[in-house]
Order: structure tokens, then sequence, then C-alpha cells
């Protein structure tokens, strides 16, 4: 799954700190060295080899002894493919449910290949077609008349102009129509500009990367034409609870960091005991086998659990003694938990009363449980 920075986590513009700096920057030195210690072929434009890229995720130590710190938690081979499909003229589609990664793996993957993680476009439900294709400055306009001084690029427009890799968040959230303007791009590798007679074709190195939620089938699916235009990509959840223990410590540890919360090993075991419960409600089986239990209606991913981690060290750090305890967690996964009160409630209430009460070493957790209304 995915991953965390364990180094820079503020960057300077302009001599202000920033509360999340583009990976690009977070992890500029990590690149640099990379980029030094790489003498295998790069794809044109690519600022790093395709091997030197899924190092850059994965993470490695470097003949120089340079760590590279893991970006992405689970099977190499995800990565590798991701990579070499963006050295082809496949676009990519990171395909998963929500919290796998698919955000940040698709950043630093753009980061790695390109230097650029910004060239984004954000998919909503109002997503204009302009935000993929092309806008106009309307004073320029009504001032001259259609110009390239009154075109307004977007990110993918510059992408291509440029010979680098844009980002579009989730896809399937975006209307169909509007989905369909990628169709021409990427398989003609051009974009028409009628109003001015021209167009703009891309240029060597130019690809996109799209992330999709798995669970927005339906609301606005893929065309089959737009879907054979990409390679993807599923990005699991984690395969075990100890690669998921050690994701959430990681990305809470990198996050406490930049906040100024207290973090280290001394919360292990409340990260374990979170991970634990996400877990056994993700998979509707407690982590003996014995008990099977109902499932909410929330998805209870990595990214949720490190959500209520880091509230936890939150509350630990400004309304305890610095500690991360059961009581710090426990609102924060009712939360997580229950989104449908009308049914969710009865689901966690059931748990904690036939898994939590009768679990050794959890009477805390169940007394914290209870404190907060389960």
């Amino acid at each position: 799954m995915t991953m965390p920075e364990t180094s820079a986590t503020t960057a300077e513009t302009a001599g202000v700190e920033v509360l999340r700096p583009h990976a690009e920057d977070a992890f500029a030195d990590e690149l640099t060295a990379l980029a030094a210690a790489d003498d295998r072929p790069r794809p044109a434009r690519w600022r790093l080899s395709p091997w030197a890229v899924a190092t850059y995720l994965l993470g490695g130590t470097l003949p120089d002894g340079t760590v590279i710190t893991p970006k992405y938690v689970g099977p190499r081979r995800i990565i590798e493919v991701a990579v070499t499909t963006l050295a082809t003229d496949r676009a990519l589609l990171l395909l998963g449910v929500p919290g796998t990664a698919k955000t940040w793996v698709s950043e630093h993957l753009a980061a790695a290949v390109s230097g650029d993680s910004t060239l984004l476009v954000q998919g909503t439900a109002g997503t204009p077609e302009e935000a993929i294709r092309y806008g106009w400055n309307y004073a320029q306009l009504l001032a001259h008349g259609p110009s390239r001084d009154a075109l307004v690029s977007s990110p993918v427009m510059r992408a291509m102009a440029e010979g680098m890799t844009a980002r579009v968040e989730e896809l399937t959230r975006i209307p169909a129509d509007v989905q369909d303007s990628l169709i021409t791009i990427l398989s003609e590798k051009t974009l028409p500009v009628p109003e001015l007679g021209q167009e703009v074709q891309a240029v060597r190195g130019f690809n996109v990367i799209a992330t999709a939620n798995d669970r927005d089938r339906g609301i606005n699916d893929l065309s089959s034409a737009l879907r054979r235009r990409f390679n993807t990509v599923v990005l699991p959840l984690p395969a075990t609870a100890e690669a998921e223990v050690d994701i959430v410590s990681r990305r809470v540890d990198q996050i406490g960091r930049s906040l100024d919360l207290p973090g280290g090993l001394e919360g292990i075991a409340e990260i374990r005991r979170v991970v634990t419960v996400f877990r056994e409600l993700r998979d509707g089986v407690t982590a003996d086998g014995r008990t099977k239990i109902k499932s909410p209606s929330g998805t209870l991913s990595t990214a949720e659990a490190i959500s209520v981690v880091t509230n936890g060290l939150a509350l630990a750090a400004h309304f305890g003694d610095g500690v991360l305890r059961p009581g710090d967690v426990a609102s924060g996964i009712l939360g997580a938990v229950v989104r449908d009160p009308a049914t969710d409630r009865v689901i966690w209430q059931e748990y904690v009363e036939t898994v939590v009460r009768e679990r050794d070493g959890w009477k805390d957790f169940y007394r914290a449980c209870r404190e907060v209304g389960a």
C-alpha cells in the first residue's frame, strides 16, 4: 500500500513554510541522488530511468549509501507494471478502493518521471471540459478575438506541449462527456484548437496518469473507447496486518513530525489495535477466523486508519500526556465506522460487545469505546 515520507516534511516557498510540499520538493535530495547514480537508459524527457523510478517508489540503498525511503508498500510488480506503462504510448489508470494510495502513487510517479507533479486535473461532478482541453482569457478574447494569447492551457495541454506527465484524479467522478475529451488526446496524441485552426501535438515524454475509485462504477463509468486507451493497474489493500501497521506507523510518524506532535513507537500498540479493528470489520471475520461479524457501510481504508491515529496523537499531545492511549483513538474509530447511523451503529455496538469485550488485553479499549457511546 502506501507510503510514508521520512525525509523533509516542510518546504519553503519565498521564505514561507508550506504545510504539504510537493513530492519533488519533499524528496528532492533522494531524486538528485538517484539521478546521479542512474546510468540506465531513460525514455525521452524522463528525469530518471524506469529502474530508478521504481527504486524511488519502493525504496532501496544506492551504491554511495544513500537510503531511498519507500513511498509505496506492496507488491513490487505493481509498480514495475505502472512504470513500464508510462514508458509506452499507453496511459496509466490506477484503480482501487478508497485509501489504497492511488493519489499518492500518481504524485510520486509524476515527480520521479517529470520532476513536476503539479500538472493536475482534480475530477469532480462539476469538472468542465476546459479543465482537460483549454479555456479562454475572456478579457483578451473580447478585446482581440480568438488568439494564442487569449488561450488558457489546461494542465493536460501543458504536459503535451512540454513532454511531461499529467495527472487526472478521480476520473470516474468527471461527467462522461468530459471524460471522453481525453479520447483524442490519448489515441491521436493531439489536441485540436478549432477556434484557431491549430492543434497541439504531444511531445515525446507526454503521458497521463489517472486514478479511479472502483466503488464509483456506475456513477460515471468509463466508456469502452476511453478504457481501451488506458492500461489499468489495480492497487490492493495491504495483504497482511503487519504490512498495514508498518504503513500506518510510517505515515503517522511523518505527519506527526510535520505537525510537531509526539510520535515514535510509544503508540505502536494502539496503531496495531486500530488496524486490527479496521481489518476485522472490513473482512467480516475476526483475525483468528473464529467469529463472523457484520461489515459496516464505510471502506475502513488504511488512509482512514492513518487519520484516526493522527487525530489520536493530536488529542494525546494537547489534552493528554503525549502518549497515545485507547481513549485517544476510540472516538476516531467510532467516527470512521459509523457512517450510516441507522445500521452502522448497531454493527459497531455488536462488535464491541462480542469481540472487543472478550479479547484479552483490550479491557481499557473496551471501556474507552463504551465511554464514547458504543
